[in-house]
């Protein structure tokens, strides 16, 4: 992606050298967990209690911004947020004896900055927790706590309220924009190949004919999407029962908070299908050579300008069953731009050890293969949290390519094509490139068969 990037000390999950206090007793107003780096052992597992308990601010102590991270992001599989936050509040009433009258000046005065960064932390970093309203209720109380102590805590406070209730006006903003692009898009309906398309029908390359705009207005859809995407949903989206906690899932009765996620995903898959649907459309050959040839250039100037995603849902557009098998259209292409940019896709032929664009885009594949070969829990009911390091560590790399800004000129009519027009479904697909290039064996014959059947009602 264009580097323009934002930096954010929050998204620092690496350089994270966690280490556990001797005992499980929580520390009660000393340094919470435990050495420096080096001077003790690293943190891989421990009980929920613990873990939480490092989470929570002292006069003397506060959690590194990495510890931070990383707990808020896994907890949410082990304890809903407002229930975290609700324990938070409650061992820093009692540790910090916020109960009781008068206050300790003093005392407060050195914890207060702690705690009031914790929540900043929290909301800037988690704003969608803080949807619910006993989230807000409990933010206000514990400041409410302290506020008596020092009047710039309710400044403090107020700012904190301003920039949660702005986060959370920009990501409405961006569900409902997902809404109405989702109601005026075929996505979902996947037209189905009923004729060849009259001439009078749009193509690509008559909304748009050079692959360089092309390949930036796709970085658009990219950044757009991948802006709305909250780093918690990583983790929500592949929220399941483990059989070693035997307590409930804190997502088992409410719909999984991923529709971002979920939109990116349908995006990578929609570009597939455009790209195919484009190349099977043209009746002639020359036409859909013409069409491959672009989205060659298209992809390539896509992997120019850093934009991996983009780069490999055309390449997989193009490697599809009813594209691939028109030998006769792929026989008058140039193809050895393609071969390059398939090599560029493999990272078995990669000697130089440099990331390959597969490597650097398969994120959100590698956080589900992670989430799969590793229990949250371990056998002692501890959590992995040596697991969660590492998703924090892969989340926190996508939270930073996230926050890039595209430089390029917004194309409307180009957006709006990419996100309407209508493309086929894999039974379309077959069908066109059947009626394009005719079966070549008896398995294909009784294919193409059925499907005009089905989809022209012809015999």
């Amino acid at each position: 992606m264009p580097q323009t990037l934002c930096s954010s000390t929050m998204f620092t999950p690496s350089g994270f050298s966690p280490h556990l206090v001797s005992s499980e007793d929580p520390p009660q107003d000393g340094p919470g967990p435990g050495p420096g780096p080096g001077e003790g052992p690293l943190l891989t597992s421990a009980s929920l209690d613990t873990l939480i308990q490092h989470l929570v601010p002292t006069a003397e102590y506060y959690p590194e911004k990495a510890y931070v991270f990383t707990f808020l992001l896994s907890s949410r599989l082990f304890i809903p947020p407002h229930e975290l936050l609700s324990r938070v509040c409650q061992l820093c009433i009692k540790q910090q004896q916020l109960d009781q009258i008068p206050l300790d000046t003093a005392k407060v005065r050195k914890f207060g900055p702690k705690i009031l960064q914790l929540l900043t932390e929290w909301t800037e970093t988690f704003p969608s927790d803080f949807r619910e309203e006993q989230m807000v209720g409990r933010l206000k109380d514990i400041i409410h706590r302290i506020a008596s102590c020092d009047e710039a805590y309710w400044k403090t406070m107020n700012q904190i309220l301003q920039n949660l209730n702005q986060k959370l006006a920009t990501l409405n903003q961006g569900e409902e924009g997902l809404v109405k692009v989702n109601a005026s898009s075929n996505t979902d309906k996947m037209v189905t190949f009923k004729t060849k398309p009259p001439p009078i029908q749009k193509d690509m390359l008559s909304i748009c004919s050079d692959p360089y705009t092309l390949a930036q207005q796709l970085t658009h859809v990219e950044l757009e999407r991948l802006s709305h995407i909250g780093p918690e949903e990583f983790v929500q989206a592949f929220v399941q029962k483990d059989p070693l906690d035997s307590s409930q899932p804190c997502f088992s009765d409410q719909k999984k908070k991923t529709s971002n996620l979920e939109a990116y995903v349908k995006w990578f898959n929609r570009l597939c299908y455009l790209v195919a649907t484009e190349i099977c459309m043209p009746a002639k050959k020359k036409q859909r050579a013409l069409v491959i040839e672009f989205f060659i250039d298209v992809a390539r100037e896509c992997f120019n300008i850093g934009n991996f995603n983009s780069l490999m849902a055309i390449i997989s557009g193009m490697n599809m069953s009813p594209v691939s098998r028109l030998k006769k259209t792929w026989g008058k292409v140039k193809t050895a731009k393609f071969f390059i940019l398939e090599h560029q896709m493999d990272p078995t032929g990669n000697p130089t050890g440099q990331p390959t664009a597969t490597e650097r885009s398969l994120l959100i594949k590698d956080i589900y293969f992670l989430n799969e070969g590793c229990a949250n829990r371990l056998p002692n009911g501890h959590v992995n949290f040596e697991k969660f390091v590492e998703l924090a560590r892969q989340v926190g790399e996508f939270m930073a390519w996230k926050q890039v800004e595209c430089p390029f000129e917004q194309e409307r009519n180009i957006l709006h094509y990419l996100h309407t027009a209508p493309i086929f479904t894999e039974d379309g697909l077959y069908l066109a490139s059947y009626e394009s290039e005719s079966p070549e064996n008896q398995v294909e014959k009784d294919r193409w068969k059925s499907l005009r059947t089905t989809i022209l009602g012809k015999t």
